[in-house]
């Protein structure tokens, strides 16, 4: 640090003319300024170093799946299919409890298509689904469980109150009309023909989504405001394999915190998990900034940071080192659950338990893009 001597004021000083006693407070006046001046310098440049070392960090994020985790998980209705389960087995261990009924004699569909409403018979519009949701390459028995499912859905949904049904994508199910129809799928359509989920002798709402990371939610967990449901909870899923099982990403704390836009206060400084549903997916988290942290829910985090799914686990990459980040929910990342040993029993007839809800909220994917 710089530092005044007497000496070197006393000159000026003199030079000016100026009395003893003034030159003297002069002199600790300008020794005064210079020593804050220089704190000032350093504390500016420790600013600048944290800065940097705050924009050198990068957010890790490991995840699980690919959609929002209810019901029916499209990769893991393949791999039960692949080690010879049959579709009312499949459709029985991701909606519990449940059994197979029959569907209203002559339902029709009202499906939202751009900005018309086109009326179908349920059995033709569920031809334009199930190849536009799962690959007809797939399983006979998981092109089936889909069939029942997209069925189900479609007699439960009530997406636009009495003016509509479903949507023609994501929001609902996809619907690609005629032009989506195979000859595998339209098979499946026929061998399971009027089928539908019941539990306690009544059609229910059967969510389903592309992947699982290994287990799926309980629907109260993943829909904010959703109520329990006993066949929406969350099931062990080890045949869920596909592309989206496990995934990574990464993203510097500027990206973060530009996508995280409005949850920030001050700049990005991570994020602390509080709770988890049973898959464990993230039910809420605070956004931490340099000035406080904000309150959010794993769907919001999802939506912003661009994941694939609220399965996910947060950790900072500072140069070689990778600290996670704080987890208050307890869950640690699980290990994939092991294949079952035998396959369950389906029930015969009709579950007990209370009928199903009327439909979805709007802006919940049921279906998703197509598996695969």
């Amino acid at each position: 640090m710089l530092t005044s001597r007497s000496t070197y004021h006393r000159d000026s000083g003199h030079r000016l003319g100026l009395p003893e006693d003034l030159r003297a407070v002069l002199a600790g006046v300008l020794a005064t300024a210079l020593t804050l001046c220089v704190l000032l310098l350093c504390a500016s440049s420790a600013g600048a170093a944290r800065a940097g070392v705050a924009s050198a960090a990068t957010l890790m994020i490991d995840g699980a799946g690919d959609g929002h985790g209810v019901g029916m998980s499209q990769e893991g209705a393949l791999g039960y299919a692949e080690h010879g389960w049959s579709y009312n087995a499949i459709l029985a261990h991701y909606y519990t409890g449940t059994a197979l009924g029959q569907a209203p004699a002559g339902a029709m569909v009202k499906v939202l298509i751009g900005n018309r409403v086109k009326t179908l018979p349920l059995e033709s519009y569920v031809r334009g689904v199930v190849a536009a949701e799962m690959p007809a390459s797939w399983p006979l028995a998981a092109l089936e469980a889909q069939a029942v499912a997209s069925r189900t859905y479609a007699i439960t949904a009530d997406a636009g109150g009495s003016k509509f049904d479903v949507y023609s994508d994501t929001r609902s199910q996809v619907y690609l009309g005629k032009a989506a129809e195979t000859a595998a799928t339209n098979g499946a359509i026929a061998a399971t023909a009027g089928q539908v989920v019941t539990y306690g002798g009544q059609p229910v709402v059967t969510y389903y989504f592309a992947s699982s990371g290994g287990h799926t939610e309980a629907v109260q967990d993943a829909f904010p405001g959703a109520a329990a449901e006993p066949w929406l909870v969350g099931v062990a899923d080890p045949y869920d394999q596909g592309p989206e099982h496990r995934w990574t990403l990464s993203l510097s704390f500027a990206a973060a915190g530009r996508r995280l836009s409005g949850l920030v206060r001050g700049a990005f400084r991570g994020i602390e998990v509080l709770a988890r549903g049973s898959s464990p997916r993230i039910l809420t988290a605070y956004v931490l900034g340099s000035g406080g942290r904000t309150l959010t829910t794993g769907g919001e985090l999802a939506t912003r940071l661009g994941l694939d799914d609220t399965w996910a686990y947060f950790s900072v990459k500072r140069g070689a080192s990778v600290v996670g980040e704080p987890d208050r929910s307890g869950q640690s990342t699980p290990a994939s659950p092991a294949p079952p040993t035998s396959t369950p029993t389906v029930p015969a007839g009709p579950g007990g338990g209370a009928p199903g809800p009327a439909g979805s909220p709007e802006s919940t994917p049921a279906g998703g893009v197509g598996a695969g």
